[in-house]
């Protein structure tokens, strides 16, 4: 009996060829296709949780500068937590009469507690830098910022002209000290602050409040009287 040889038709990878199972085993196939990636998509979403990068509900620990992770307090006990916190901030604010020096607003501020008792326009720190080629040598003109206190309280201020004011207007470097004074430049009053920074009056009033000067903090002749009157050395100045 002859039997008649048919070429069977073989899938490769990636490619299509009908079975001789018929379409009941197409379809079973396809649904079984279907499943495949609801099932690796199922199985990523269990590692993720158990890997703790589950995006969706991600939860982050509150860490300290330490790394180690610190709880929120719960609900119930966080009006206590804030009022701890608000107790330890006044602990921490200066008693009595202090300065806050505000370098961005250009502003000063006398205050008394919680209190504002005057609060003054100023000039702080243009942060400028002058570059000396000659000598290798640069200043940057910012006015400090951080916790200071009054040191000292001058009369009518006699301010030394420093190099760098020499270099930034273009002249040489006078080589005798007594060459370098400069009366009425500061304004009637300076008040120390420390690190050589003073907060002092000015001849140019019309630009206070602006950033413009070389870091110390000008202020105008009544503002500058009232500051000096009211703050006693040792007096906290706060500058931001």
């Amino acid at each position: 009996m002859n039997v008649e040889s048919k070429p069977t038709r073989v899938q490769l990878l990636g490619s299509w060829a009908p079975s001789p199972a018929g379409p009941r085993w197409r379809l079973c196939r396809q649904r079984t296709l279907l499943l495949i990636p609801v099932l690796v998509l199922a199985l990523l979403l269990v590692l993720a949780q158990g890997a703790g990068w589950f995006i969706a509900h991600r939860e982050v620990p509150l860490l300290h500068d330490t790394g180690s992770a610190d709880p929120l307090p719960a609900p119930a006990k966080l009006p206590g937590a804030i009022k701890s916190l608000q107790r330890k901030l006044a602990a921490l604010a200066p008693k009595g009469i202090f300065v806050v020096v505000d370098t961005a607003a250009n502003r000063v501020m006398l205050r008394r507690g919680e209190e504002t008792l005057r609060t003054m326009v100023a000039s702080c720190g243009s942060g400028n830098v002058l570059e000396d080629p000659a000598g290798g040598r640069s200043w940057t003109f910012e006015t400090p910022r951080g916790s200071f206190s009054v040191q000292s309280k001058v009369n009518n201020p006699l301010w030394i002209k420093p190099d760098w004011a020499y270099l930034e207007e273009g002249e040489a470097i006078p080589r005798n000290r007594a060459e370098r004074a400069q009366p009425g430049m500061l304004g009637e009053y300076a008040v120390g602050i420390g690190q050589g920074y003073f907060i002092h009056g000015t001849l140019y009033k019309r630009l206070l409040g602006r950033n413009v000067s070389h870091g110390c903090v000008r202020l105008g002749d009544e503002d500058l009287t009232a500051l000096v009157k009211s703050v006693p050395l040792g007096t906290r100045v706060i500058i931001y």
